[in-house]
């Protein structure tokens, strides 16, 4: 069996957002499996230098731009949230304590938070916002208020956001097929190509 997409992503990333909502389709196309891996893009940016694209000068300008206009040519809902760049720590840890045990409703919730955030344009960054967001599909939500702040929840996040930058993941969305890395949603249509053609 073909190995599995990794799908690299942050929350907060609108990019990362407009990636998530195609590829599953992309993969699934293909036969793959995609593992989902939300990141901190804060802490690669510590590695990197860099800050958050919207902040900085002309990219941003750019990017205001290119992420509507993205999304209206994908039929794709799209709304910058009021405070953003925003954490995603909550996110993310309840991500991955949902992980563990149903994987695809990790990857439902994953969907259901970016929709609130870029979709809606409200917050994902308090826990409360995240366990509204997890009640709403059948999430326990005291279960998840208490994993939220588990000890071992926190170090589990801290381990897949260090094993992200060790393996080079310095931005959102960034995706290996078969080790090889693609950065950007941009890439979505080129990795397509590379699953039909197998590479070049």
């Amino acid at each position: 069996m073909p190995a599995p997409i990794d799908f690299y992503f942050d929350f907060s990333s609108p990019y990362g957002y407009l990636a998530a909502r195609r590829i599953e389709d992309i993969a699934a196309k293909h036969g793959r499996d995609v593992i989902w891996r939300p990141h901190l893009i804060g802490a690669a940016f510590a590695t990197t230098g860099s800050k958050p694209l919207l902040e900085i000068p002309m990219k941003g300008d750019y990017a205001r731009i290119d992420l509507p206009r993205t999304a209206r040519g994908l039929g794709i809902s799209f709304r910058i949230p009021e405070k953003f760049p925003f954490l995603s720590v909550a996110a993310a840890r309840a991500f991955y304590w949902l992980s563990d045990s149903d994987p695809s409703k990790a990857k439902e919730l994953a969907l259901a938070l970016y929709d609130r955030a870029f979709a809606a344009g409200e917050e994902i960054s308090s826990a409360g916002a995240v366990i509204a967001v997890a009640t709403g599909i059948g999430v326990d939500a005291e279960a998840l208020q208490a994993a939220l702040n588990d000890p071992d929840v926190k170090a589990r996040l801290k381990a897949e956001v260090n094993a992200a930058i060790e393996r080079g993941v310095f931005g959102s969305p960034y995706i290996f097929v078969d080790g090889e890395p693609f950065w950007g949603h941009d890439k979505l249509d080129e990795i397509d190509r590379w699953l039909e053609t197998g590479g070049w």
